[in-house]
Parts: structure tokens; sequence; C-alpha cells
């Protein structure tokens, strides 16, 4: 049995999710301890028992220590069966990060699955819905496996009400190289609001048009969606290449100005395009699993956060694969699979 202590690395919930996903392809069972240690709120929130309780309808697991606010969990893998599932967060925590749970056992399932998951889709400290659906699925689906989502609700914190479904084709992941981006083909810039002042959309907008200018007008909207989706707000600047798609996302905030979370948005964007890396910090962190489970392959990113640190240091842990990072001489890292 595996045994990790949660409280390294970056010490998050990923340990958690992704222990539980390479748990399920693999066979290994583990043991984590000390379940973000690190947190102001530590121990397993709503969205990481969720995620964990997914994980054992999808494979008949057995897990003990599963519990809100529990520190240590015990996770024994059973066969991983597709077919149709429906999973509710119950809260604002991210359908994303249950999606990202599951979606690697059930793409590597002997039929189709299809998901519902209701909760968060638009929540800070996740991807939003737009990332996996324009980031992050145009990979895996170039790696063999076909997934398509379809968000039928926006669901902002803290009410949460969102859902999304998933139809997954599955097939065995190919390893891919991934060290150019390609060209630029278009790049969109959007706010989404709900329940709140349209100004504040407006502002955030406003803003961001300053600090990239060279996006051409068309690039820009808004959109304001009914009050009962929210309260929420969301910007999402978009770059689209010929062979990736970067999508950097700012939430609102109580207390912090619109201005300034676009101001910061926007900041990332610039780093992204002024670098010559495939894949931003985010996207580099939800590539690990499906190419270390592919055996093979590459990737370029910019400077590693402690999050892909961890992420490797996990997928090494179950596969035993080879995962290195080599800086190149452009500045960019390149991650290898072997």
């Amino acid at each position: 049995m595996i045994t990790i202590d949660g409280s390294e690395g970056e010490g998050g919930g990923q340990m958690v999710r992704n222990s539980c996903a390479l748990s399920l392809v693999t066979g290994e069972p583990f043991r984590i301890e000390n379940i973000r240690a690190k947190r102001t709120k530590p121990g397993l929130m709503r969205q990481h028992v969720t995620a964990v309780e997914a994980a054992c309808v999808i494979s008949g697991a057995e897990c003990t220590g599963l519990a809100v606010g529990g520190s240590e969990l015990t996770f024994r893998p059973g066969q991983v069966v597709p077919g149709e599932y429906h999973f509710a967060v119950g809260t604002a925590g991210s359908t994303g990060l249950v999606l990202q749970t599951v979606l690697m056992p059930l793409v590597l399932a002997n039929a189709p699955s299809r998901l519902v998951l209701e909760g968060g889709t638009h929540n800070m400290l996740a991807p939003p819905f737009d990332f996996i659906e324009r980031a992050f699925l145009p990979i895996i689906n170039r790696m063999g496996p076909q997934v398509s989502a379809r968000l039928v609700r926006h669901g902002f914190y803290p009410r949460g009400g969102g859902r999304i479904e998933v139809d997954i084709a599955p097939a065995p992941l190919l390893p891919l190289t991934c060290t150019t981006r390609g060209p630029r083909t278009g790049e969109a810039a959007q706010v989404v609001v709900s329940g709140l002042p349209f100004a504040i959309a407006e502002r955030m907008l406003a803003r961001v048009r300053r600090d990239l200018p060279d996006w051409p007008e068309s690039a820009f909207t808004l959109r304001q969606l009914p009050a009962d989706q929210g309260p929420g707000v969301i910007l999402m600047l978009e770059a689209q290449h010929s062979e990736v798609t970067e999508l950097v996302s700012g939430f609102g905030q109580l207390g912090v100005p619109g201005e300034r979370l676009a101001r910061t948005s926007a900041a990332r964007m610039n780093g992204y395009l002024e670098a010559s890396a495939f894949a931003g910090p985010y996207l580099a962190d939800q590539l690990i699993l499906p190419f270390a489970l592919a055996g093979g392959g590459a990737f370029s990113t910019v400077k590693p956060s402690q999050h892909l640190l961890t992420a490797i240091d996990i997928a090494q842990r179950f596969t035993g694969r080879r995962i290195t990072i080599e800086q190149a001489p452009g500045g960019e890292h390149q991650v290898t699979f072997s």
C-alpha cells in the first residue's frame, strides 16, 4: 500500500483526487494522512468527499475515514465500471475537480460513460468549465479518447447550483509531444455576470482593453445571466493558438475591486503570451495524469509551480514512470515522461 503524507509538497486536495484516479487505473491501494494540513481549514471539504465518493461509486472501491473535516483515509480500488453517473457536490464545490478524479479511469474503461455533475462551475481555486472544455479536453481528444462537455447551468460561489454533462468515449491514451503552441489564431475576453450590477462587468472589461491593447475590439464581450444563477462575476481571457488554447480566469471577490482583478488577469495573460511554452501553469497541472498514464511524451511549460511538482511526485509513485523537468535555453521548462 502506498502511504502519502498530505502535508508534503503543495499539500492540497489535488493529492487526494490524483491519488484516487491513479489508484483506480493502477490497482494500487493507498493511505493518505494529514490531508490538507497546510490549509486554513485543514481536512477534507465537501467537494473532496464527493470526488472520493464518485471514485468509489464507479468502481466499488472501499474507503475508510471519508468524512468532511477528516484528515486520514484509506482507499482500496475496485474494478472501474463504465456507465451513466450523477454526482452532486451539494455546495458550490467544483464540478471540475470531481471530474478530474473520475475522468482518467473512465477514459481507460472498456465502454462509454456519461456523467452529470452538479455544484460549482465557476469558482475560485478550481478551473472554470470553459478551461476544461476549451483548453484541457482538446488535448485529451488528441490522445485518443473522445470527451465532450456541456455547460447546462452556471454555478457561482457561494450558491452553486450549476450543472455540466460529460460524454466519454474511451480509448488508450497515446503519447504526445507538445513543445510548441503554434501561431496565434484568435483571442477572446469575456466577462460573465449574474445577480450583480452590470457596471462591474463594464469596468472590468474596460481595464482589460487598456492592458491588452493589441487585441481587436471584436474580442471583448459581456454576458449577463439570469439573476438566479448568481450572484457572481468572472473574467475569462482566452488566447487561441494552432496547437493549444490558454484560458486565464479571474473571479469576483467581495471587497476586491473589479479593476484590480482585471489587471491581475491581464498581467497573467501577457506573461503567457511573452513566453514560448506550450502549457500555462494550470494546464500543466492537468496534463500530468494523462501523460503519465500514456507512458511517454513531453510538453513544455512555464516555471514549474509547487502544485505541478506535487502532481509529478504522486504520479511517479503510482505509475513507476520517470518524469523529468529540464529548463530550455529560451526559459521554458520541458516535462518529459518515460
